[in-house]
């Protein structure tokens, strides 16, 4: 369970920045793409840390990242409100339930999260993802100091059926120097030495899941040293 009292960000509510224009954009094709039975998912962590390599193609990637540098992103404040971690990039954030629906079925996300042997492990019946879609642009100096992901409620999908995020979805588009998601075990035991760190490199077309709410790992974006680093994020949402 993630200690409470100490820097929190919010998976949804605290991305509360909001683009001038309320319109999902134009997204480009999601083409082209791997075929799913290609794909798997690693574990990094048993139950809370995953990976997907290649879910999206370099071509794809860098056709995302031309379309996503024309949005109007808006640069975080470098001082944090009361609670929250620092945070230093730029971001757009929409609702856009249709291209969160398209992701999940056409990435191969869907066949491998129901596919996936423990299911018990994201929480519920997997729904989809979050319509709640955000894109992260980190260049040189930029960071996301170590903080938690909470869980968020919802109504998801026409049917408004009441729903949470467990897992939050990182898709990174680009590589650069530094960067790394970092997360911070808890010793098991009070008095005992924290066990070192587990990073996760950026790898380009790669999908990082990992849990959140109270059950979320300390982690951090490190700062970025060279280049831009694009992410596409998401949540995983299960029914409650």
């Amino acid at each position: 369970m993630a200690p409470r009292g100490k820097q929190k960000v919010a998976s949804s509510k605290g991305d509360t920045v909001q683009p001038a224009n309320p319109q999902p954009p134009d997204w480009p094709p999601l083409a082209p793409l791997v075929p799913q039975e290609h794909l798997s998912i690693e574990t990094v962590v048993p139950g809370q840390i995953l990976v997907i390599r290649n879910i999206f193609t370099s071509t794809l990637c860098r056709n995302f990242v031309s379309f996503l540098s024309s949005l109007p992103l808006i640069t975080t404040p470098g001082k944090p409100k009361r609670g929250e971690a620092t945070r230093v990039n730029d971001r757009f954030q929409i609702d856009d339930p249709n291209f969160a629906k398209m992701l999940w079925a056409r990435s191969g996300m869907q066949y491998l999260v129901s596919s996936f042997g423990d299911q018990a492990v994201f929480g519920g019946t997997v729904l989809g993802l979050n319509p709640n879609i955000r894109i992260y642009r980190y260049r040189p100096g930029q960071f996301f100091d170590k903080h938690y992901d909470e869980s968020n409620k919802l109504h998801f999908g026409e049917e408004k059926l009441p729903a949470k995020t467990t897992w939050t979805l990182l898709i990174y588009l680009t590589t650069c120097e530094g960067g790394e998601t970092a997360f911070y075990p808890e010793a098991l035991k009070k008095g005992e030495r924290s066990p070192e760190p587990i990073v996760v490199e950026l790898e380009t077309g790669m999908a990082l899941l990992h849990k959140h709410g109270d059950d979320c790992l300390l982690h951090e974006g490190k700062e970025v040293r060279k280049g831009e680093k694009w992410v596409l994020r998401s949540d995983l949402v299960v029914q409650r």
